[in-house]
């Protein structure tokens, strides 16, 4: 059974923190057992946006480079924000391009999700991209990306390996081996 009504009583949201990415409040509340509480919240500026590019051989694309946060490398599929009141579509069409170079005449939505549910209100979303067409990838400033094309049934044993740890890349890799099994054979 489910039920939509929100048993949390909010009291007063105090902001934290906030830059351009995030802003961070601290909730006083009342639980849904009747207890005060405070509830810490991120909230994210940007829609989490992946793509997931197969040419027609059944190649598609990553992108590794460092990320500061995990203080570690990290393969991924091509993705970036996308800012509110922009087209998530054309979100993703501008980072695929930015981080691969890649154009491509066929979009299909493949997934919304949400990310760590419980501290933060981070969505992310993944496209399907086909038809593509190779260029010069333009990255941002504090992007030190490498390009990788590899066939996709390896970026899913990348996946099923633990190499691909992104919680975006991993749901858009299983989804699209679900819906295309023929790309991970």
């Amino acid at each position: 059974m489910t039920d939509d009504a929100n048993p949390w009583k909010t009291l007063q949201i105090r902001e934290v923190f906030d830059n351009p990415w995030i802003r961070v409040t601290a909730e006083d509340v009342i639980k849904p057992g009747g207890s005060p509480g405070t509830y810490g919240k991120v909230s994210f500026k940007n829609l989490a946006c992946g793509i997931v590019p197969v040419a027609d051989n059944g190649d598609t694309w990553l992108v590794g480079q460092y990320r500061y946060t995990l203080g570690s490398y990290s393969w991924e599929i091509p993705m970036g924000g996308v800012p509110q009141g922009e087209d998530p579509l054309a979100g993703a069409q501008r980072e695929l391009r930015e981080e691969t170079g890649l154009t491509a005449r066929n979009w299909q939505p493949l997934l919304h999700c949400h990310v760590s549910n419980s501290i933060t209100d981070e969505a992310g979303i993944a496209f399907l991209a086909e038809e593509l067409t190779e260029g010069e990838p333009d990255f941002d400033d504090g992007e030190d990306i490498q390009i990788r094309r590899l066939p996709f049934k390896d970026a899913l044993h990348m996946v099923m390996q633990g190499e691909i740890t992104d919680l975006l890349s991993m749901a858009a890799v299983f989804k699209l081996a679900a819906l295309k099994p023929n790309l991970a054979q």
